[in-house]
């Protein structure tokens, strides 16, 4: 089977990128199919190709992928028009290889959802199956959090949801949420989707091993030995609402807890926000560090306290989100707090992971960012033991992989 796979995003773990397609690419290749990955070019990302680019973009395999880039940027730092310039353009860019490459099924993961065009046209011009995976749900978050307001605007991207899964053979969603979404038009039906979330990378998360390559900064890695060190690792965007945990920071500097850090890894255009706002109130628990590949992640997830997942209070978010860090916190055996409801707040609970609060409550938060701090080795070796447990037990992403490439498989055989 040839499989035809889109993400805009794609990058291998050398990257800040979450690694879900780089890892199902691989799973596809071992079960002895091949896989062409169509992506761009991201802030963040790494595809893993050197070579210059020509005619806009560059081609060639990595670790049996077969990958073709286009030259177009991303970056978390562009405004919304330009966001969405882009991924029309990489749609016009890349409509006609879609039409002459060789496959036999195309898979599509969105964000962008503009990718599903390019779905169409496979389904369509090439008969060929469709297998479409949402990651988000657009554009009903981007309207809850007043991102998209224009009503014409959220007709023409509805219009494309709708096209999207009218064409799509099987529809594959990150979250419980997600999931009902996709069903809620009638035209994808409910016995076609499936329930694929993020995934544990327990192999990356609990192997030592030595890369001379990487070496964790000397601030971040004098804080994860002498402080009690709360980590948020991901985008610093509008839909995380990490005001909050400054807003914890604050009460934590007034009640003198000199023990506890909160510490900040990754990009995004929140983040000089947050940089300004920690300056001007002095918050002297407050750290910021840059994006880093998920192989130096997984040394210091290893090292810290406990994982912040943190979003703005959005009805939305509580079902219809899969994010890559709280996986990537339990696979390192991290505790985890968590300041929203939802079917993630609902795992740690079940597991006794960590610990959930209310939305909105920086006295809640900073409570219970003390309360881990003065843990003994036992107890937090205990909730550290549930987190590995739930990683392995429920989100092997090796496991998810090999349920993907049988849905796969499933999809390519009904459509011949």
């Amino acid at each position: 089977m040839r499989v035809f796979y889109i993400h805009q995003y794609f990058s291998t773990p050398e990257g800040a990128m979450g690694t879900r397609s780089y890892e199902f690419a691989k799973e596809l290749i071992a079960s002895g199919h091949s896989v062409t990955m169509l992506c761009g070019s991201a802030q963040r990302s790494i595809t893993g190709l050197n070579q210059p680019f020509s005619g806009g973009q560059r081609r060639g395999f990595v670790e049996g992928i077969e990958v073709i880039e286009i030259d177009l940027a991303y970056s978390n730092y562009d405004s919304f028009p330009k966001r969405i310039r882009k991924f029309l353009k990489f749609v016009l860019k890349t409509a006609r290889i879609v039409i002459v490459e060789k496959y036999d099924l195309l898979f599509a993961t969105s964000p962008p959802l503009s990718v599903v065009i390019l779905g169409v046209l496979a389904k369509i011009i090439r008969r060929k199956s469709f297998i479409l995976e949402i990651r988000d749900l657009w554009p009903d978050a981007a309207k809850e959090m007043g991102v998209i307001t224009n009503p014409l605007l959220l007709g023409a991207i509805g219009f494309l949801e709708r096209i999207a899964y009218r064409f799509a053979d099987v529809g594959i969603g990150l979250s419980p949420g997600i999931c009902k979404g996709m069903s809620r038009f009638g035209t994808l039906h409910k016995e076609k989707i499936t329930l694929i979330p993020n995934g544990c990378d327990i192999e990356l998360f609990q192997n030592v091993f030595q890369d001379n390559r990487l070496e964790i900064p000397a601030a971040l890695s004098n804080l994860l030995s002498t402080k009690f060190t709360a980590i948020f690792c991901g985008a610093h965007g509008m839909a995380n609402g990490l005001d909050a945990a400054l807003d914890a920071a604050e009460i934590l500097q007034k009640k003198e807890a000199l023990n506890i850090v909160l510490v900040f890894i990754g990009d995004g255009k929140t983040k000089p926000h947050l940089i300004k706002r920690a300056e001007k109130e002095q918050l002297q628990n407050c750290y910021f560090f840059n994006s880093m590949p998920k192989r130096m992640l997984s040394l210091v997830l290893q090292r810290a306290g406990i994982g912040m997942m943190l979003l703005r209070n959005v009805p939305i978010f509580y079902y219809s989100t899969s994010p890559n860090k709280f996986f990537d916190y339990i696979a390192s055996g991290l505790p985890v707090i968590n300041n929203y409801p939802g079917w993630v707040a609902e795992l740690i609970q079940e597991a006794q992971c960590g610990v959930v609060v209310p939305p909105d409550s920086p006295e809640a938060f900073a409570d219970a960012l003390v309360e881990f701090a003065n843990l003994s080795k036992e107890e937090w070796k205990s909730y550290s033991s549930n987190a590995l447990r739930l990683a392995k037990e429920r989100f092997d992403r090796k496991e998810l992989a090999r349920k993907f490439v049988k849905i796969c498989e499933q999809t390519c055989e009904k459509n011949l």
